[in-house]
């Protein structure tokens, strides 16, 4: 089954930096589309960055541009999201995402990543 490992969260001050780190436990076939979400507390899950692999196409949340970037390595299975000029609005469960597609049955799946927490102290 796959599984998607996260890494880098912690507790940083407002305007210092964090990067978030995720690696898939294997090769998949086809990998549609990587991505970061974010839940803050009470708050439902909301799509911070996210990477395609056709045309390696990104898109990210009005809140994050210019702040944060996303970036993949194919050939590694991993997905990182840099972090910059963090707030306090920032904190919270940060989930990366994947989105595959079975090259038989054409079914979609989608993978979670257990979470990794970020706090951005005022």
């Amino acid at each position: 089954q796959v599984q998607l490992v996260e890494s880098g969260g912690g507790l940083v001050e407002a305007g210092g930096s964090l990067t978030l780190f995720c690696a898939v436990s294997r090769r998949i076939v086809r990998i549609i589309a990587m991505g970061w979400y974010h839940q803050a507390p009470g708050n439902q899950r909301e799509l911070v960055a996210i990477i395609t692999t056709a045309a390696q196409m990104t898109n990210y949340a009005d809140s994050v541009k210019g702040r944060f970037t996303i970036s993949r390595d194919t050939a590694k299975n991993t997905v990182n999201l840099q972090m910059d000029n963090l707030k306090p609005e920032d904190t919270g469960l940060y989930y990366c995402y994947l989105q595959s597609q079975d090259p038989f049955t054409h079914e979609r799946s989608i993978y979670w990543g257990q979470g990794t927490q970020v706090t951005v102290s005022s």
